[in-house]
């Protein structure tokens, strides 16, 4: 039998089966956060022994999807960029929701619609209504379709800089500016790429979001609500 046509372009078919594997699947859904993991605690978290977390781990390595980072005698793994975490959040767009099996799990899912980080920015309802705010308020600009991307206008730049942001520098950075991830959780987009890093970094850095006690979720303080009102005209 001959091999399938291969049309030009990119070759999804190795990222693709390397994901599909269910244990290699919890492995970067636990990764997701942004923050580095040991072997031991991912292989805990995916439900499998130390010697098959180590395999998949390979594997995760070899097809370039995960990095690792050596501090004395352990090693701690992470995505490898945040062009991983929107492929998983695109996957997660188009995959069957498992229901919640218990109250925990009910508590947990609740938790993560309502805020948490996509890699490195806000997503979930927060995500979704912070970039609603900016664009509302002009403070962001749509910029095409259907693939949005978002310029800052002027009375967005001076607001940046007021929040604590210096739009020239984050825009210097190796990765896209501002454009729109499709909230898993909410159908609707909230805002990624350096700016959305930058804002979510200073909002960590005032207080105004903090992790949360359950996997991935963030929790918006009193503090964070104010101010994204105040600043960015978020709803209350």
């Amino acid at each position: 039998m001959s091999a399938p046509a291969q049309l030009y372009g990119n070759d999804i078919a190795p990222a693709a089966a390397l994901m599909a594997d269910p244990t290699r699947a919890c492995i970067l859904l636990a990764l997701m956060p942004g923050r580095p993991l040991a072997a031991g605690e991912l292989a805990r978290m995916a439900g499998v022994g130390a010697a098959t977390a180590s395999f998949h781990l390979g594997k995760l390595l070899e097809g370039g999807l995960v990095a690792v980072a050596r501090q004395g005698r352990h090693r701690y793994y992470q995505l490898a960029d945040h062009d991983v975490a929107a492929a998983l959040e695109a996957i997660a767009l188009i995959s069957p929701v498992v229901p919640p099996r218990s109250l925990r799990q009910s508590r947990e899912a609740e938790a993560l619609a309502q805020a948490r980080t996509c890699y490195d920015h806000l997503a979930g309802r927060a995500g979704v209504e912070l970039l609603d705010a900016l664009v509302r308020h002009g403070l962001l600009e749509r910029i095409g379709t259907p693939a949005a991307r978002y310029e800052v206008t002027e009375a967005g730049r001076e607001q940046f800089r007021t929040f604590g942001i210096n739009i020239e520098e984050v825009r210097h950075t190796r990765r896209n500016f501002a454009g729109e991830c499709i909230d898993w959780t909410q159908r609707r987009g909230h805002l990624n790429g350096a700016l959305a890093a930058a804002i979510t970094a200073r909002m960590f850095a005032l207080g105004w979001i903090e992790h949360g006690s359950r996997r991935r979720s963030v929790r918006v303080t009193e503090a964070g609500a104010e101010g994204m009102a105040a600043t960015f005209g978020v709803d209350r």
